[in-house]
């Protein structure tokens, strides 16, 4: 997949993860461009997280430097040091100011960089900046993902918005253990950007779970230089809403492969909950149905047993009526009013063999709606996360 006008990518191998493979890469773009961005709500940040979050207050950036293998995360001062110190090569590199330079880390949590091998891993990304660079760059960014994630929107005038995430694992709603780069040539205004990334992650990222887990490291940056050409696009134009859908478009396929990589997934499960007062209240209540370590567990067993979704649905913290949840698995009423329902077990497991798999719940409370999509729990996520530092 092609990048953006304007724009240059690399990844390469330095040794920053232990198994080898490439694991440090570089995004930059020909020309300042204009920088928003989303980070973990996680209350213990790493390094390169406070770092971004800080240098994204001036609204703009010529790049992104990030590393796997190492989260840089719990790292104390040194720490700090060390992304300041990424970021500062990375900006010689591509002959700018430190503060023009985005600097985002996966991996490992507790373990000092090795910063000899990250400085000259941004020396080796930097040397082999192309525009055909992006699938290197989507590689050395991953962890446990068995594949990479790319996904693109075309605009009007010519303009492209391109955009590579990570993701496995420690991945739960409001912010998930992935990071995301997106690119555009399209001549968009900071305010434009930032709400048009604010509108995408309710649908998106902040829609997907697979372990309930939220990481240190997560973030999403986008950066658009406007190599197309063109007039900035600002709020009051009629073309703010239409870069807005294709942004939230390209979030949402690659939150979807986010959760189709998930460690250890064998289904793709959509949790769908109607009937709440709000939709605050709907997503509240099938983000803690998704997260919902026995009922994923069930799932991955093919076995539809509905009253783990009331079991989890009760600690919400929503006040309910426990004695009107209605509960479909695999298009099956398993509940009608909190009792057994008049739907085939005998289907349900059947559509539950599935790689697609769909849960629903009707609270009956108000006509507000929620998605959130998760997967089943395998013992290959437990096998991959006990052996995850060793």
């Amino acid at each position: 997949m092609k990048l953006p006008g304007g724009f240059a990518a690399a990844g390469v191998a330095c040794g920053l993860k232990s198994r080898g493979g490439l694991d440090l890469g570089l995004l930059v773009s020909d020309r300042p461009a204009t920088a928003a961005g989303v980070v973990t709500g996680n209350r213990v940040k790493a390094a390169p997280v406070l770092l971004t979050k800080r240098l994204l207050r001036t609204g703009s950036a010529r790049g992104v430097v990030v590393n796997a293998g190492n989260a840089n995360a719990c790292t104390g001062r040194q720490g700090i040091l060390d992304a300041q110190q990424m970021g500062a090569a990375a900006a010689r590199a591509a002959t700018t100011h430190r503060r023009q330079m985005l600097v985002a880390s996966t991996g490992i949590i507790g373990v000092p960089m090795d910063m000899g091998v990250a400085v000259r891993g941004i020396a080796a990304a930097a040397d082999g900046l192309s525009p055909g660079g992006l699938d290197d760059f989507a590689d050395a960014i991953l962890t446990t993902d068995t594949t990479r994630k790319v996904a693109a929107a075309s605009l009007d005038g010519g303009a492209s918005i391109v955009g590579v995430a990570k993701g496995a694992a420690m991945i739960a709603p409001e912010m998930a253990t992935m990071l995301c780069f997106i690119a555009t040539d399209a001549p968009v205004d900071r305010t434009v950007l930032t709400s048009s990334l604010t509108t995408a992650m309710p649908d998106s990222f902040n829609a997907i779970s697979v372990d309930g887990c939220m990481s240190t490291n997560d973030c999403v940056l986008v950066l658009a230089n406007g190599a197309a050409g063109g007039e900035s696009i600002t709020l009051e134009d009629a073309r703010a809403d239409a870069f807005a859908e294709a942004l939230r478009g390209v979030c949402a396929r690659l939150a979807r492969a986010i959760v189709e990589d998930g460690e250890g997934a064998t289904k793709v499960v959509t949790i769908r909950v109607d009937g709440a007062v709000n939709p605050k209240e709907a997503k509240r209540a099938a983000s803690t149905v998704a997260s919902s370590v026995l009922l994923r567990c069930a799932l991955h067993g093919a076995d539809p047993n509905w009253g783990r979704v009331l079991a989890a649905l009760g600690t919400s913290g929503i006040p309910f009526d426990p004695n009107l949840i209605d509960v479909w698995i695999g298009g099956e009423q398993l509940c009608a009013r909190s009792a057994p329902g008049p739907g085939d077990g005998g289907r349900a497991r059947l559509a539950l063999l599935e790689r697609e798999v769909e849960v629903r719940v009707e609270m009956n409370r108000g006509g507000a709606s929620a998605t959130v999509l998760t997967n089943d729990l395998s013992a290959e996520y437990v096998r991959l996360n006990a052996e995850y530092t060793t």
